[in-house]
This record gives C-alpha cells, structure tokens and sequence, in this order.
C-alpha cells in the first residue's frame, strides 16, 4: 500500500478517514434504528373497521376492531380484514426503513452490508 493512503482514493483519502467515516455512518444507523424501533405504524382495512397498529421491531402493539366488523357468519372476511391492516401496517414500516437506509448511505446500494 502506498504511504498516506489507498492509492486511487478520491481527495487522497487516508485509511484513518475512512474509519472514522465508518463510526460516524454506524453511529447514524444505530440512532436511526433507534427511532425507527420506537415509532409507530397504522394502518386501515375494510373501509377503517379494523386498524393495526405495529413498531418498527415489527411487533403489533395495537388491534382495533369496530363491532359492526364482527360477523359470527362471516369469521373469514374478518380474519382477511385483520391480515390485510397488519400486513400493510409492516410494509410501512418497512418502507419507512429503507427510505432511512437509502439516505444515510447515500443510494450506495450497499445490500445486505450493513
């Protein structure tokens, strides 16, 4: 390795600089996972007869359910209604996620990396 450096590094970057570029990002994802953990994710179905409610450790911490969506003949349409408010309540949260991901690297596209 050349002294000072990788060579072929943008700006002359040092192999000092780069891990202390490394700690800030991973300092920023664990705080960024720290929020995301603590925020909360709702999500409708069956025009708002049930609602769900998930955290960003994808744990449901809430179910809502209107009385009129409570059919003693009809148990499936319920049971769809609550996997679909749940599902979509994790996909949010999900999303949420990856957006943050995507910003704090940049659209690197570093995969599975971090």
């Amino acid at each position: 390795m050349a002294k000072g450096g990788f060579r072929g590094m943008p700006g002359g970057m040092n192999q000092a600089a780069m891990m202390k570029q490394a700690q800030k990002m991973q300092q920023e994802m664990l705080r960024m996972q720290a929020e995301q953990e603590a925020k909360t994710f709702s999500a409708t179905s069956g025009g708002g007869m049930v609602t769900a409610t998930v955290n960003g450790k994808h744990e449901l911490v809430n179910l809502e359910i209107k009385p009129e969506a409570v059919d003693p003949d009809d148990v499936e349409m319920l049971q769809d209604m609550i996997l679909a408010a749940v599902n979509e309540a994790m996909r949010a949260a999900d999303a949420e996620a990856a957006n943050n991901m995507s910003r704090l690297t940049g659209g690197l596209g570093l995969g599975g990396l971090f």
